[in-house]
């Protein structure tokens, strides 16, 4: 599916929600896609994408960005301690924060680098063992212990169970991020990011319906 007819996807949902589709970001999931079609969405000039994995990223977007200025990249999926260092100079943002482990090795390389990109919670709102993010009876401490080490917390993001309603995840997020004055919401997919904008999405994250089914090798 053409970028265009994504993004006017999110004008017409922004539109039916009151909302201005300057809040919500569109982040182009380029996980496991070559560099061709990557190439392709940056010649249209869409420069915010989302990657899951820092050894990826690495291999990928220094050389991207000596060619395309701008580019803003998210981690999306699961961060280990000990590329923490490596994705903090990749990434300008981090959206699975989800263990006081992870949240003291960003603040400890905060204070070496001098800065630190956005940080996302994950919740887990459906409490699916085998998923990572902070279980809803823990989140609202977790929030403040984050807080509390002076880190650029921007929000919440969450991945619905594949086989519930993901607006009632959408919309269970939503409440957490408004009692913590939380701002930035991370939800919704290729599949049900108009969902999510009507719920407050402030970032989307789509992938297969810009960039076509991913190419494993």
């Amino acid at each position: 599916m053409p970028l265009a007819e994504i993004k006017s996807r999110i004008a017409a949902a922004c539109e039916d929600a009151g909302r201005n589709p300057a809040d919500v970001n569109l982040i182009a999931v380029s996980k496991v896609q070559p560099n061709d079609r990557v190439a392709a969405v940056l010649d249209e000039g869409h420069r915010i994408f989302g990657e899951n994995k820092v050894q990826e990223a690495a291999g990928k977007w220094p050389d991207f960005r000596t060619v395309y200025k701008g580019v803003a990249l998210h981690l999306i999926g699961p961060l280990q301690t000990n590329k923490v260092k490596q994705a903090m100079q990749l990434f300008d943002a981090i959206h699975t924060v989800d263990r006081l482990k992870l949240a003291n090795a960003i603040a400890r390389h905060a204070q070496d680098l001098g800065t630190c990109p956005d940080l996302f919670i994950q919740v887990n709102t459906g409490e699916e063992p085998q998923k990572a993010g902070i279980l809803l009876a823990d989140v609202d401490d977790f929030v403040a212990q984050v807080r509390a080490l002076d880190l650029p917390l921007k929000g919440l993001m969450c991945i619905p169970p594949v086989d519930e309603e993901p607006s009632l995840h959408f919309a269970l997020l939503a409440k957490i991020a408004a009692r913590n004055d939380l701002t930035g919401l991370s939800m919704g997919m290729s599949s049900d990011f108009e969902s999510a904008i009507a719920l407050g999405a402030t970032h989307v994250r789509v992938g297969s319906a810009i960039f076509g089914d991913r190419v494993y090798g």
